[in-house]
């Protein structure tokens, strides 16, 4: 496994390496090959065509309440991943270009000789790789669990094994879609499978890779605020080692610069993830609520324990968007406190005129945005939350 992970580092991108590879290896980031970029987009469209199929289903189900439940909670989180990948796809270059952006600035701050930015670094560095496999474990756990539930259910449940020889319950599936033919008979039923664990697996992996970059990012930006907040600080030196005035006027233009750049790649960050959020929220909104029900209403411990892993699965992807969001929104607001960390009080009025117009600009508060409606905080994840519970509430009181 560390040789495995160890693959995965990329020393031209110290920090984001694994999670672009992870975007080469799933398609998201297209190739510059020709035939391997048509290959991506064909792994594209055979998933959005099965996502088609998922919704003509619900057709077919919606007089069982538990299946159409079952198919809303896997649609929804199949059309996510596909609205994740189509967006990409759509600001391709504004994407490489945040990429580009982070690795470039984490490579700069990577040369400094400070120890305390060195350190800093460092920890953001192993949070980063901390961050990005607890979140590849957790989904590929939850793929393993949709598509080998039914192999385990054939294999350990004689009554269900029983009842299919015997052709009084029919087979059951990975995920519920509609198909051309009959999947009642075992040739059918064997290639609805294939095509629904190949869905599976890949709107697994453009989840983990989509998700563990855009969480990375939004680490740098909280990093590279820290840093500029370090450096911000020590514009003039320190009281026993001060720096000449035209030193500190470099330092103090070095300082505008980064965060001029910062916040532009920060405003370029929000717009393509934006959209991608309003429709986390509202979808997981109804994820949360239809698993939380299937989870008091289902009578199989093995089946709770698969709806339990979801839940745990929907609510942690949600949470990691909120909490790091958060990070970096507080990050923000604690950056326009550095020019008065400094020896501002050992210069003269010049110099406290371009330290005051550095703190105003510093003074712009970042706050990524769930589409034109809310912003993405750990407030906005409670709210969501409480708008699930009051969903399952009423679902309850209706199956009543």
């Amino acid at each position: 496994m560390f040789y495995l992970l160890k693959k995965l580092e990329d020393k031209n991108r110290p920090l984001i390496g694994p999670n672009v590879k992870a975007l080469k290896f799933w398609g998201i980031l297209l190739p510059k090959n020709l035939y391997t970029r048509y290959l991506c987009i064909l792994m594209y469209l055979l998933v959005v065509i099965f996502v088609g199929t998922e919704y003509v289903d619900i057709w077919f189900v919606k007089a069982d309440l538990n299946l159409l439940l079952n198919n809303m909670k896997i649609t929804m989180l199949a059309t996510m991943s596909v609205v994740k990948v189509s967006t990409f796809y759509r600001w391709q270059q504004h994407w490489l270009d945040i990429l580009n952006y982070v690795t470039r600035a984490d490579l700069t701050q990577r040369k400094t000789n400070d120890v305390n930015k060195i350190e800093m670094i460092n920890k953001f560095t192993t949070y980063s790789r901390k961050i990005t496999y607890a979140y590849w474990s957790l989904v590929y756990t939850t793929v393993i669990f949709v598509v080998g539930y039914p192999i385990f259910k054939y294999v350990f449940f004689s009554s269900y094994r029983q009842n299919v020889l015997n052709g009084c319950e029919p087979f059951f599936e990975i995920v519920s879609s509609w198909v051309p033919f009959d999947k009642s008979t075992i040739w059918g039923y064997i290639l609805a499978s294939i095509y629904q664990a190949y869905s599976s697996i890949v709107g697994g992996g453009w989840i983990t890779s989509f998700d563990s970059n855009a969480m990375v990012i939004m680490v740098f930006f909280r990093a590279e605020l820290e840093l500029l907040r370090i450096d911000c600080a020590n514009i003039f030196g320190t009281e026993k080692a001060q720096v000449s005035d035209e030193v500190a006027m470099v330092r103090l233009k070095e300082c505008q610069r980064r965060h001029a750049e910062v916040m532009k790649y920060i405003h370029l960050f929000d717009e393509c993830l934006s959209p991608v959020m309003l429709c986390y929220t509202i979808i997981c909104s109804v994820m949360l609520c239809v698993t939380a029900y299937q989870i008091t209403t289902e009578p199989s411990f093995v089946q709770r324990l698969v709806f339990t892993e979801y839940l745990v699965f929907c609510v942690t992807q949600l949470f990691i968007y909120c909490w790091h969001s958060n990070d970096v929104l507080y990050a923000s607001r604690d950056l326009s406190l550095a020019p008065y960390e400094s020896i501002w009080w050992s210069r003269g009025v010049e110099h406290r005129k371009n330290l005051f117009i550095l703190t105003a600009q510093f003074s712009k508060v970042v706050e990524f945005s769930v589409g034109p409606f809310t912003k993405l905080t750990v407030a906005t994840f409670i709210q969501i939350l409480k708008g699930a519970y009051s969903y399952y509430t009423l679902l309850s009181k209706s199956d009543e």
